[in-house]
């Protein structure tokens, strides 16, 4: 640390050397664009008064400006610096206060600060101002506005605040605010945020409601649009706002209370904006986090210590793509693209203040008791290359890799993998993508020759993550007309990128998500990946590789399932062909029995086969279906049959009994019966037991008697028949005036058939019944 002032640069500088010094409650500090100020928030307690105080660097004596309050007073809400394009100076100083009185300063050299104007922020007189931020030249605030009643129920108007903005223009005649704009009405409470482009929303911690709770709100001004995020899983949903009866909040959640109700809420510590315009905050737990301004979001790094004690005070601020934190006086610098940890200064204060750099990007100032320290960090090696985030995630991807198959019960974590040492996959990968994803910006430094020859290996690999990357930038960036085209191609790439690599809970969860969201560009993905066509005879081929079969089989461990409604990829397909070409579905399931049948035994634990079979798997699917017809009794059917397993195929025959459907019950019985004897007895058995019964199988006799199974005599064809005659109430008659009860003419056909044909019995003994000599004779005796 080396010292750039003791505070007597200052205008005041021994008292604000002591009220820096005063152990009260924490000061908040403010530096204006020029860094030639210093405002001051002294938050004290009494007998002490609460006050605001400007101190000026290098300036000659002049009008100072300091402000106090005392409750019930209303208190100051924000200090804000804004652009003033007049002559008056490059801009003003905007203190609010919460009863939405706003005071607008500027200051001149030789005749110090001077008030301009004093001004009505808000339009209602019992609004209050909760948070407040500028964006250029204008002003954004959310204000509390009560109910009409004086005894009106608090907790019942919930969402009585309101997000305004307003234009701050300072002009020769003076200054004026422009008309109110609305940003959204009847929301909760939040506290808002300006980036350069873009304000976040962030949900108050006194808020407290469930819902609101679990997301942040993106208003992008230019466009008139909101983006919903929730840290936890990213972009949700966008929506422009064309009319101002469309910025209600409740009409803005309308279509994502369902999704936004399953998320875990929000978990702030410290928020605020970085100089890249997007919003970093720090959890509980030390986890340090960015929000981008389009909903995405990225982890940076985790603080030392676990989670932070309550009252800890975290400070934030980027240099440039470097992201300064301090905490309990000890400053962290991490590189805020790749989250490489740079270095860390532990101070000799507890409390400091960051303070604007002015034309320094290597050296951060901060403001303490005692002076004001610049604080000199090296750069790293080529930093106008910065780590890519690829790289990092190398690291990370090979760590939970080389963790699975890991005997040691050690953690495996980036920074032992970077020194090298015994796994040396991820340091020559890295080095590889360092190389090859910048050698068209800056000629990178040669590789080994060994890695070159790698990098030739991957060229096409990297080019198809280059592109994928780019298309991910198009979506984002795309108009709404266009995103359908780009998320399909898009689609495609991930689904096939998936099949490619393990198949673990993450890459599964993944696509999970990737057929909810974008059903139809999945199905097209897995139609192009399996490679799925019909050929000139109209049957359903696929020319996928085994790798990809083996994906597609792949069925995690029981606990793995069906969290948060996550199922295999064998169901996600099967449910794709239900929605979009039902009549492929069995053709589908036979095909992937036939890749089963060549890769595995029948018995086998191992295979897929070995737990549930796939024409079960795919019924089940069937069954999770919201509505039901006859199609779906059919597609029963189809599934059942195209196994050709007996306990399904005897499924789908008393399906087609329960339906009456005689016909296809006698041709199914045709079909099958050749496949097993054991399979063909079942068959008769069941359709003799029905001919029992009723008449409804009297037109196809013919049909059904040449199915009759050679082992079975005369006498087990009665038994069976009489085991199943219906009951009757009445005395049995000879002849029934009915008409519907089963003859011995009906049978006789069967009956003779058994009769002429020999029977199993008969086969075993014919070489002895067709001896030369009856008896045999008697074998001769051992004496």
């Amino acid at each position: 640390l080396r010292q750039v002032s003791d505070l007597s640069d200052f205008s005041r500088g021994h008292w604000l050397r002591e009220l820096l010094c005063r152990r009260e409650e924490p000061s908040y500090v403010q530096s204006s664009p020029d860094g030639q100020h210093l405002l001051l928030l002294q938050k004290s307690r009494p007998p002490t008064l609460p006050r605001v105080v400007a101190f000026q660097r290098h300036s000659i004596a002049g009008a100072d400006l300091e402000r106090t309050w005392q409750p019930p007073q209303p208190a100051l809400v924000g200090l804000l610096f804004l652009q003033s394009p007049v002559v008056l100076g490059s801009w003003v100083l905007a203190v609010v206060w919460e009863h939405g009185r706003t005071e607008v300063w500027h200051f001149v050299v030789a005749v110090g600060w001077q008030l301009l104007q004093t001004l009505e922020l808000c339009q209602g007189a019992r609004a209050r101002v909760v948070s407040v931020c500028s964006q250029g030249a204008s002003l954004v605030w959310c204000e509390e506005r009560p109910p009409l009643g004086a005894h009106s129920d608090m907790s019942k108007c919930a969402f009585r605040f309101c997000v305004c903005a307003r234009a701050l223009e300072v002009g020769e005649q003076g200054v004026r605010l422009g008309t109110v704009r609305i940003v959204l009405h009847n929301s909760p409470e939040y506290q808002v945020l300006a980036s350069p482009q873009h304000i976040f929303l962030v949900p108050a911690a006194s808020a407290g409601f469930a819902t609101t709770s679990k997301f942040l709100l993106i208003w992008h001004p230019e466009k008139a649009k909101f983006t919903i995020t929730a840290p936890s899983a990213g972009f949700i949903h966008s929506k422009v706002l064309r009319s101002s009866s469309e910025s209600d909040f409740r009409k803005l959640l309308l279509g994502s209370v369902g999704l936004l109700s399953g998320f875990a809420p929000l978990d702030i510590h410290t928020s605020t904006v970085s100089s890249s315009g997007g919003l970093l905050l720090v959890s509980t737990k030390g986890s340090v986090s960015v929000v981008e301004p389009d909903g995405t979001q990225r982890h940076i790094f985790d603080l030392e210590g676990g989670p932070l004690a309550q009252g800890s005070i975290v400070q934030l601020k980027t240099f440039g793509s470097i992201l300064a934190c301090v905490l309990a006086g000890v400053v962290y610098l991490v590189d805020q693209n790749s989250g490489r940890f740079i270095e860390k200064e532990v101070l000799s204060m507890k409390e400091v203040h960051f303070l604007e750099s002015q034309g320094e990007e290597d050296s951060i100032q901060l403001l303490t008791q005692t002076g004001i320290y610049s604080f000199s960090f090296s750069k790293p090696e080529d930093s106008s290359r910065p780590e890519p985030c690829l790289v990092e995630m190398v690291f990370e991807e090979a760590c939970r890799y080389y963790q699975r198959r890991s005997l040691s019960s050690s953690k495996l974590t980036v920074e032992k993998l970077k020194k090298g040492g015994t796994f040396q996959a991820p340091v020559v990968l890295a080095a590889i993508l360092q190389h090859s994803l910048h050698q068209k910006q800056k000629s990178a430094r040669g590789l080994q020759d060994t890695y070159a020859k790698l990098l030739t290996t991957l060229s096409l690999e990297l080019q198809s993550y280059m592109s994928l990357e780019l298309l991910k930038t198009c979506v984002v960036c795309a108009p709404e007309s266009e995103v359908e085209s780009y998320c399909k191609e898009l689609v495609e790439q991930e689904v096939s990128r998936i099949l490619q690599s393990d198949m673990d809970k993450d890459n599964l969860a993944y696509l999970n998500s990737v057929f909810a969201s974008f059903p139809k560009a999945a199905w097209k993905a897995t139609r192009s990946c399996l490679q799925l066509q019909q050929n000139g005879d109209g049957l359903l081929v696929a020319r996928a590789t085994p790798e990809v079969w083996k994906k597609v089989l792949c069925q995690p461990q029981l606990e793995e399932v069906g969290q948060n409604g996550m199922v295999p990829l064998f169901e996600l397909i099967c449910a794709s062909f239900l929605r979009f070409k039902p009549k492929w579905l069995p053709s589908f399931v036979e095909l992937t029995q036939q890749y089963v049948s060549n890769s595995w035994s029948y018995s086998s634990k191992e295979g897929p086969e070995g737990r549930v079979p796939l024409y079960k798997r795919a019924l089940g699917v069937l069954a999770r279906k919201n509505k039901h017809g006859e199609a779906d009794e059919e597609m029963e059917l189809e599934l059942l049959l195209c196994s050709k397993r007996p306990k399904a195929v005897l499924q789908a025959l008393h399906l087609l009994i329960r339906l009456k459907q005689w016909q296809r019950v006698v041709e199914v019985a045709e079909k099958y019966s050749k496949l097993s004897p054991l399979l063909n007895k079942e068959i008769f058995t069941t359709l003799l037991a029905e001919l029992a019964q009723h008449r409804e199988l009297d037109p196809y006799l013919d049909r059904l008697w040449p199915l009759c199974p050679t082992e079975l005599s005369a006498s087990d064809i009665l038994t069976m028949v009489l085991q199943h005659l219906p009951h009757s109430q009445e005395d049995p008659v000879p002849f029934s005036s009915e008409g519907n009860q089963l003859t011995v003419g009906l049978l006789k056909p069967l009956l003779q058939r058994v009769m002429q044909c020999p029977s199993v019995q008969e086969d075993m003994y014919s070489d002895a019944l067709q001896s030369t000599t009856f008896p045999p004779p008697t074998p001769p005796r051992e004496h």
